[in-house]
């Protein structure tokens, strides 16, 4: 059985747009659709094989994965993610494939499993080299380099990274989560130099990051790149000794109602850590401490 075209048109449209809606949209709502997307894409498939759906099933469940995973479910996003990776390789998708392999290097970075995500991205690397996600997979070598203290390493890895973003053309829909463009690269580094302690370049990523995420009316366009980017702040001002520029900052980043519940625990938990080597028992600590554990108590 096969679609039709403008049947596959229809689903590739729906699919595309949902992969866009990722960054900003309510976790629950985006989740729902998603999986309503992927029943409808089941029916028309009805037991057949038309690999032209089978390849937008395999981005939606991507896409699934990431929500999941970002909400806490994190059993179900493992179901997702391999199923994803299923989905890749029965339809010879490189690309669905190697994203499966960046969804494992993420969830193990976020996990603290700095020394599993090296070779997690390197087998994505080397299923779909010459696409964008390469891109990703670098970066998220790099950050795992930067959480072991190797900055040669992370060097070389945001060098690599850099010089295979070059190879790509400004995608058009760069909104979309499965597409990695120049707007990413500064989340990327601003990332690996804060763990480095390379404040300056982690303020000056951090502040090109808020920059690129705010709409003309002062939203952000990218909730979760933008908390990160408020909390590496936040840890650069404790780094400096402002501690209620810091509160501010935190409290800034814990306001954002898309979130990345994983993401967030483990940059919080990297705040704690300075405040606790800054600030050994100093009351005045409680000011960035405070709302991290409201914000975790609340879930």
């Amino acid at each position: 059985m096969s679609a039709g075209r403008e049947t596959v048109d229809q689903v590739q449209i729906a699919t595309e747009r949902l992969c866009r809606e990722y960054a900003w949209r309510d976790a629950h709502e985006l989740l729902t659709d998603t999986r309503a997307q992927l029943r409808s894409i089941a029916g028309l498939l009805d037991g057949g094989r038309d690999r032209e759906l089978l390849v937008q099933a395999g981005w939606l469940t991507l896409l699934a994965g990431c929500v999941e995973y970002d909400t806490g479910r994190y059993p179900r996003a493992e179901r997702s993610r391999r199923a994803a990776a299923r989905l890749g390789q029965e339809t010879g998708h490189g690309e669905i494939t190697a994203w499966s392999f960046e969804m494992s290097a993420w969830f193990a970075l976020t996990r603290g499993d700095v020394a599993a995500v090296g070779p997690l991205a390197q087998a994505g690397m080397e299923t779909a080299p010459h696409s964008s996600v390469a891109v990703q997979l670098a970066a998220q070598a790099a950050k795992a380099a930067a959480r072991m203290g190797d900055a040669n390493e992370v060097d070389r890895l945001l060098e690599h990274g850099h010089r295979l973003l070059g190879e790509h053309d400004r995608p058009s829909r760069p909104e979309n989560h499965f597409v990695v463009d120049p707007r990413k690269w500064d989340f990327f580094a601003m990332d690996c130099y804060r763990l480095l302690g390379d404040d300056r370049r982690a303020t000056e990523h951090a502040h090109e990051v808020l920059r690129i995420s705010r709409r003309p009316d002062g939203t952000d366009s990218s909730p979760m790149r933008a908390t990160e980017a408020r909390l590496t702040m936040a840890v650069v001002s404790v780094r400096r000794g402002d501690l209620d520029a810091a509160a501010t900052w935190t409290n800034a980043a814990l306001g954002a109602r898309r979130k990345s519940v994983e993401q967030l625990v483990m940059i919080t938990d990297e705040l704690r850590r300075e405040v606790r080597r800054l600030y050994p028992g100093d009351p005045a600590s409680r000011l960035v401490t405070e709302p991290i554990d409201r914000a975790v108590a609340a879930g």
